[in-house]
């Protein structure tokens, strides 16, 4: 635990040394001109040497683990399978990576398959942070107080394309929608789950540029009544792609109260905040339709086996969304008052998440890595 705790603390005060808002304005304007590469400041330099160090730190710690993670002696397993040639239930490409891996590196070499993976998702968790986070700090403090780059460590294939749907979130407020198709594409040949965020994403994206019409808030109605009326319709479309849910422990039902008041506390920060911080903002607008998705997910799809692998993908945007408000409050002690309140709600939600990173079906606790154990 001291491991984590030491992590968490260095890269959110290394976070306080960056200041990308040029750059996020840069990275999500539809309109966008490149910054001059020439005008090489003390303050972008100190930025980039900042966010180098938080990828180093965060990679280095994800690639140095063994024996962290419930699955990583499955994944370890399911890597010898691959170079056996023989069936596993994992996408095309994540198989061709570990294949190409262990090609160069021997037969059962796990530990650059575990490293790849963990520094190509640490690297997008943190650009993803670096284009659109306005507040890099507060960004970080979220990402890892959130338990998304700690729980990194355990679903591998999972948390890397749910680092690459993080980072490709800036193509559709770029309005580069191509672009945001193949990148999404990508991911999904290491998980195909992410394909969903493609109608979710793109939806949000052309709502956050216009007020929302009265029919949608009809057809919006009408879609949460068939979640509660159709479960069993959904259910099939769900066991299409993944067969193998139905009825296994990952079918439980269960509704995850702590995610849906992490989903309500936002909401609660943007309603009294709208105005200011959201209405005109179409990137924090963005934000705040997919953490309305994430509560839709969370209240009512609890029938979705493994509901927080949809659910992620769209209240990890609270990483962007909770800064952008926070920074746009005008009042500084009431700005101050809600910083400390967010701050204390996430620094809760992490002591809860490591008192439980130690149980069996967690196990990121103890940490141990393959220099020193």
């Amino acid at each position: 635990m001291a491991v984590y705790l030491t992590l968490t603390v260095l890269v959110i005060l290394l976070g306080m040394f960056a200041d990308n808002r040029a750059a996020v304005q840069q990275h999500i304007s539809p309109c966008r001109r490149p910054l001059c590469e020439s005008r090489w400041t003390r303050g972008r330099a100190l930025t980039l040497v900042a966010c180098t160090a938080v990828f180093v730190l965060l990679a280095a710690v994800s690639a140095c683990r063994i024996a962290v993670g419930n699955d990583y002696w499955v994944y370890r397993f399911q890597f010898n399978l691959i170079m056996q040639e023989r069936h596993v239930s994992y996408e095309w490409g994540f198989n061709l990576v570990v294949w190409v891996i262990q090609s160069i590196f021997g037969y059962d070499k796990y530990l650059p398959v575990f490293g790849f993976f963990s520094i190509v998702t640490c690297y997008f968790f943190v650009r993803a942070l670096y284009d659109q986070c306005r507040w890099m700090a507060a960004g970080i403090f979220l990402l890892m107080t959130g338990g998304y780059y700690f729980s990194s460590l355990n679903s591998v294939r999972y948390y890397l394309v749910l680092a690459i749907a993080l980072y490709a979130m800036k193509y559709v407020l770029r309005k580069e929608y191509g672009k945001f198709i193949l990148w999404i594409c990508l991911a999904a040949c290491f998980h195909k789950s992410v394909l969903v965020v493609i109608p979710v994403y793109l939806a949000a994206g052309w709502l956050a540029g216009k007020k929302i019409p009265r029919w949608l808030y009809v057809a919006g109605g009408a879609f949460l009544a068939s979640l509660l009326l159709f479960q069993d319709f959904y259910r099939r479309i769900i066991f299409l792609f993944y067969p193998y849910y139905e009825n296994s422990e990952f079918d439980t039902g269960d509704v995850s109260w702590t995610n849906i008041a992490k989903c309500l506390g936002t909401l609660l920060l943007v309603m009294i905040y709208y105005r200011k911080a959201v209405s005109e903002d179409r990137q924090n607008k963005f934000y705040f339709l997919l953490n309305l998705a994430g509560l839709v997910t969370y209240t009512f799809g609890s029938f979705i086996p493994e509901i927080s692998r949809i659910g992620y993908y769209f209240i990890a945007s609270q990483v962007f969304l909770l800064p952008g408000i926070l920074l746009k409050i005008p009042e500084k002690k009431w700005r101050i008052f809600f910083t400390a309140a967010v701050g204390a709600a996430f620094a809760a939600y992490f002591a809860l998440f490591l008192r439980s990173a130690s149980d069996v079906n967690i196990r990121l606790l103890p940490y141990l890595n393959w220099i020193f154990n």
